[in-house]
């Protein structure tokens, strides 16, 4: 398997998108959990730990892997990035 076909695999199990879920909103994998909802979170000072607190059924794996997939979701945060503590 290439690289391209394991990041796919991978961002199929981090998000999903379904028109019966949340509208068709890019969700967390196997949950209601818009992505947007991190984004804010972080954009408005919050750290992960404070984002998964409130959203026990999203995984830090999830988390992590969705930044890492998706740069311009951290470009959206300013230069300094997410609080991880």
């Amino acid at each position: 398997m290439s690289k391209v076909e394991q990041t796919t695999v991978d961002a199929a199990l981090v998000v999903s998108r379904d028109p019966e879920v949340h509208s068709g909103s890019l969700v967390f994998a196997g949950t209601r959990v818009p992505v947007d909802n991190l984004i804010d979170a972080l954009k408005g000072g919050e750290s992960i730990d404070d984002f998964l607190a409130g959203y026990p059924s999203v995984e830090r794996r999830q988390v992590e892997a969705f930044l890492e997939l998706s740069p311009e979701a951290v470009d959206h945060m300013g230069t300094s990035g997410p609080r991880v503590a």
